[in-house]
């Protein structure tokens, strides 16, 4: 069984439909799908018609953004309810807070003698299909500067002006660490900690944020997340066990063009891993309780 648990599509910062990517995983070959676009679940009810359609086993998705210890980090939440009140208030006060930094990096931006950001920011966003009342990522702002001549490319723009401790790093009053996970929790859902090696942290901090999210509720951790290096995936494979997480793994897929997040690529699981598709929450059959699955399989 192949398994991809951490994709977005155009509901957040994503370039595909949520149908559409439904489709390219399924040509894929993934069996097991969630999108997980970034606080939001706007795009969910597409995917799951456009997932059972492809006859791919579907289990809702999103990523929550978070605070701990003064640092951004991203929880997955999986298989909760997409109705669900405590869910579906937090997601829009965390909206709205997202406006607000689009248009502080428009203005920052514009300080920087580059005008008109966050019209040009959401042009390339609703030219993706986005719904226009969502509000302009990062990604978006990149691609408008690549548009507008600032910069060469997306991966330019993050390094010079919207990355970690650039100009468009601007922190966001995101729910407490604890919150989010019972945010998710109060929806029927599970937690898991995205891409820990994504902070930039120490192996000593990692084990401090494991450590307090597995205190506040946490089930599990992304173990894999796209190509991540091997090394890095044994760390965490170990780390997860230490702690008594469940594993995940998703190719963190935003682009098309972004090979290092091809759908369904992800660097192997270690085999002595527990899934998370074995929690109750995922669907059940009989593929779900293999100790293997493809995502382990070299060249996968």
């Amino acid at each position: 069984m192949l398994a991809d648990l951490h994709m977005h599509s155009t509901a957040s910062d994503g370039a595909l439909g949520p149908a559409e990517l439904m489709a390219r995983a399924a040509a894929a070959g993934i069996d097991l799908v969630a999108l997980t676009d970034h606080d939001c679940v706007d795009g969910l009810a597409e995917a799951q018609q456009a997932a059972v359609a492809h006859g791919m086993r579907w289990v809702s998705g999103v990523e929550l953004s978070a605070q701990w210890q003064g640092h951004t980090i991203h929880i997955l939440g999986y298989g909760f309810d997409m109705q669900s009140p405590t869910l579906l208030e937090a997601l829009a006060a965390v909206r709205d807070g997202r406006w607000q930094r689009a248009e502080q990096i428009a203005t920052r931006l514009a300080a920087k003698r580059m005008p008109g950001a966050l019209e040009g920011a959401l042009a390339v966003q609703q030219a993706t299909g986005s719904d226009p009342g969502s509000p302009p990522a990062r990604p978006h702002f990149a691609d408008w500067m690549v548009q507008a001549g600032y910069v060469r490319d997306r991966a330019e723009a993050f390094r010079k002006w919207l990355g970690a401790g650039k100009l468009g790093d601007i922190k966001q009053h995101w729910p407490e660490l604890e919150q989010a996970v019972e945010q998710l929790r109060a929806a029927g859902g599970i937690a898991v900690l995205a891409h820990p090696w994504h902070y930039g942290f120490t192996r000593t901090r990692i084990r401090r944020l494991l450590r307090d999210f597995a205190q506040a509720g946490g089930r599990g951790i992304e173990v894999s997340n796209g190509k991540q290096a091997p090394e890095q995936v044994a760390v965490l494979a170990r780390m997860s066990s230490e702690f008594g997480f469940l594993a995940s793994c998703g190719s963190d897929f935003h682009h098309p063009d972004s090979p290092w997040m091809a759908l369904g690529k992800m660097t192997p699981l270690p085999a002595d891993c527990a899934p998370v598709w074995h929690d109750a929450r995922f669907p059940g059959d009989a593929a779900c309780d293999m100790a293997a699955t493809d995502s382990r399989l070299p060249g996968n």
